[in-house]
């Protein structure tokens, strides 16, 4: 490619990635602000000719729990931890409440806005390094996303693996059916593929240094090495971290962080790639706006002086099939 490629991919979640982890009540603001932010996410993208993926949850298409129940996949994943598994939680909710388990709404918006895609983040938000599971169940998983997407006229060509949680043995899967990319980690070994039991309190520290300070380089990577072999790995970048007020005065310092790789991938005809969830930007969902603008307006003019386009997952998909 003679030119950069800057793409978005998005983790939309809603509450079950993070059920395991918090009680709605807990999470509740940053949940109820998704019906805001994601409105005003399209409106920069629009504004700004970004395109993005949008890696959604299976269940997040349904509108009730009464729908969701009926499509259900032909085997469910055994965690050793039990709590991993949103499927006792269904089960045991005599209602789930739309505001945070589901969102067809928003994917009519999502779908109308040009230059949107929407990709898998698989049916249940399946962790595949977890213990317990097996292949099986996450090919079962992946087959209940790809026809959920298909009832409702959608092709899934691109995935994104919840908790960036992947290994080269569940990739054959993807490809048998019909996804032909996903979103890997970026090389450094904070950013590893592991389960969470598996974090240390170093590794989350320093990927929060990494947002403001260049710990692990640019993470740009050569379009053509990422076209290779199917299905193909479109790596992380960059996690836009959202706004902190404790963190405020070195705002400048993330974005520049930020902006500085978009240029190196811009300059050397690379990708880069930038993803956050939704949920993220549900509270201080201006100032979160605002420094997206900021991004998206470095990426305009990127554009103008290099050249650089903005490219959805499956658009890039379509670069190595061309």
């Amino acid at each position: 490619m003679p030119h950069g490629i800057f793409t978005v991919s998005l983790d939309f979640e809603l509450y079950w990635g993070v059920r395991d982890k918090r009680s709605i009540e807990q999470y509740r603001h940053n949940l109820l602000g998704v019906r805001q932010a994601v409105p005003a996410m399209l409106q920069v993208f629009r504004d700004h000719d970004v395109h993005a993926t949008w890696a959604t949850v299976g269940f997040l298409f349904f509108d009730s729990r009464e729908s969701l129940m009926q499509n259900l996949p032909r085997l469910l994943p055994s965690y050793a931890q039990t709590v991993l598994s949103p499927y006792p939680y269904i089960q045991s909710s005599d209602c789930l409440e739309a505001t945070y388990h589901f969102a067809p709404d928003l994917l009519d918006m999502i779908e109308a806005c040009a230059g949107q895609e929407i990709g898998t983040h698989t049916f249940s938000h399946y962790y595949c390094l977890e213990q317990g599971q097996t292949l099986e169940q996450f090919a079962a998983d992946i087959s209940a996303a790809v026809a959920t997407a298909r009832a409702r006229g959608l092709r899934m060509d691109s995935i994104v693996f919840p908790r960036n949680q992947w290994s080269r043995d569940y990739l054959a899967t993807l490809s048998q059916l019909g996804i032909r990319c996903f979103r890997g980690n970026e090389r450094s070994w904070i950013y590893q593929a592991r389960a969470d039991a598996q974090e240390t309190r170093l590794q989350r520290a320093l990927r929060l240094l990494d947002a403001y300070l260049n710990l692990s380089g640019h993470n740009t990577y050569r379009i053509a090495e990422c076209l290779r072999e199917q299905p193909f790995n479109f790596p992380a970048s960059r996690f836009l971290r959202p706004y902190s007020k404790s963190l405020a005065r070195f705002e400048w310092l993330r974005l520049r962080r930020i902006k500085a790789a978009m240029s190196d991938a811009a300059i050397h005809g690379k990708l880069f790639h930038l993803w956050w969830h939704p949920h993220n930007f549900g509270t201080n969902t201006f100032q979160n706006i605002h420094f997206l603008t900021r991004i998206a307006e470095h990426y305009r003019d990127l554009n103008r002086r290099y050249g650089m386009r903005s490219l959805n997952m499956g658009e890039i998909c379509r670069l190595g099939n061309s």
